[in-house]
């Protein structure tokens, strides 16, 4: 459709922005290993370049004989030309995620997350690539559409973005900071410019812009039918994430470690990680708690 070509073109264009060579080779060796079809990059260090802090990746796979509708978390380190380097890794099946991304999920991460800025640093192939293409094209639609339904008459763009993204962090336990959204929408201002109206012009939401703000023409039938699906994962989505953290308890690989790694960072406190908490994390939690509360202790002294 000629309405989608903008938007395809910018999300072809945002997934192919570079990335340091550390990162994409850390992204490639891991996908191999893993026998991924391609690689996501997103967060913090994909805007800023660095390597320090932990890479935020996602792996997506073929379908194959996988239910999971949540992605399995991992931690890997390693050294790479005198680097030391951390990554947090999601798995998910291609079909899951472009099933998300289209918000045909109860599950709102997904959409919510990628229609921020991210990179497709790896791909098995031009079938894999076009895949990822099309599931950050849907999730840009889907958020789109439930931005015009909940923001204002008529604003400016990043009122929508706005509206958004302070109804997706109310539906879930995130521990985010007040004005979260206002940190994504500024650190991002290039990524959101304008792409609203191509978003909308691809989920064929007429609208009127007119200096610098957009006036939605959205039919009130077509906003009920939005908030209502809306309001049913808004009702799901604290229990939801219960429950993705309570299986994550059991499916995080790497889980101590990745713990470990937070305290020091945060702590400067060493906390050790022997083979048994290493395969049950629960073990490693009094380890974690009494680190927290000495550098608690320490700092009120």
């Amino acid at each position: 459709m000629v309405e989608n070509a903008s938007l395809l073109t910018r999300i072809t264009r945002q997934l192919a922005a570079p990335a340091r060579e550390e990162v994409t080779k850390f992204a490639q060796d891991l996908a191999r290993e893993r026998g991924a079809a391609a690689v996501l990059f997103y967060g913090s260090n994909l805007r800023t370049g660095e390597l320090d802090g932990v890479l935020d990746f996602y792996l997506l796979f073929d379908q194959g004989d996988d239910p999971r509708i949540w992605p399995r978390v991992s931690y890997h380190e390693r050294e790479q030309d005198g680097v030391h380097l951390r990554a947090k890794v999601a798995e998910m099946a291609l079909e899951t995620f472009a099933n998300a991304a289209k918000g045909d999920l109860f599950d709102t991460t997904i959409w919510a997350r990628f229609v921020q800025p991210s990179a497709l640093i790896w791909a098995r192939d031009e079938a894999a690539r076009s895949s990822v293409i099309e599931g950050i094209e849907a999730a840009s639609i889907t958020a789109a559409r439930l931005a015009v339904a909940l923001g204002p008459p008529s604003g400016e763009e990043a009122a929508y973005w706005r509206a958004l993204f302070q109804a997706t962090y109310k539906a879930e336990l995130r521990v985010e900071k007040p004005g979260r959204e206002e940190d994504i929408l500024s650190k991002n201002a290039a990524h959101f410019d304008g792409l609203l109206p191509d978003a909308l012009k691809a989920a064929e939401i007429e609208f009127d812009t007119e200096g610098g703000r957009i006036t939605p023409r959205l039919d009130p039938a077509k906003r009920r039918e939005i908030i209502a699906w809306w309001k049913r994962r808004q009702r799901l989505g604290k229990p939801l994430n219960l429950l993705r953290l309570a299986k994550a308890t059991t499916t995080f690989e790497g889980a101590a470690r990745y713990a470990a790694w937070k305290i020091k960072r945060h702590t400067g406190r060493e906390m050790k990680v022997g083979p048994l908490s290493e395969r049950f994390p629960l073990l490693a939690a009094p380890s974690a708690a009494r680190a927290l509360w000495l550098h608690h202790r320490s700092r009120s002294d």
